[in-house]
């Protein structure tokens, strides 16, 4: 069974930096794009960045460009998602996702939960 484990989330002021990792095992990593979506209390899901198999390829919602940065280790079997520059409206479950073939998400993990506030 695929299993998706994220990591690192927390408390920070506006202003600071967070990393969020997603450990991915029980499935070819390097072949996968991958995903982080979020949900902030109260809201629904939002996407928030993707990244090719290889990681040469990135993409951001509009809300976090020039702030988060998504990267891979795929010799680790890890996704990670550099978040500065936080924002109060960053506050959500951050979850990572595996994309299938037919471009949808079909494994979640657990969500970590980031939090911003002075």
């Amino acid at each position: 069974q695929v299993q998706l484990v994220e990591s690192g989330g927390g408390l920070t002021q506006p202003g600071g930096s967070l990393r969020v990792s997603c450990a991915a095992s029980r499935f070819t990593f390097n072949s996968y794009y991958m995903s982080w979506v979020r949900r902030a209390p109260g809201k629904g899901l939002e996407w928030v960045s993707i990244i090719n198999p290889s990681g040469g390829s990135t993409y951001y919602a509009d809300s976090v460009k020039g702030r988060f940065t998504i990267s891979r280790d795929n010799a680790k079997n890890t996704l990670y998602l550099q978040m500065n520059s936080l924002k109060p409206e960053d506050t959500a479950l951050y979850y990572c996702a595996r994309v299938n073939t037919g471009w949808c998400y079909d494994y979640w993990g657990q969500g970590t939960q980031v939090a911003v506030s002075s």
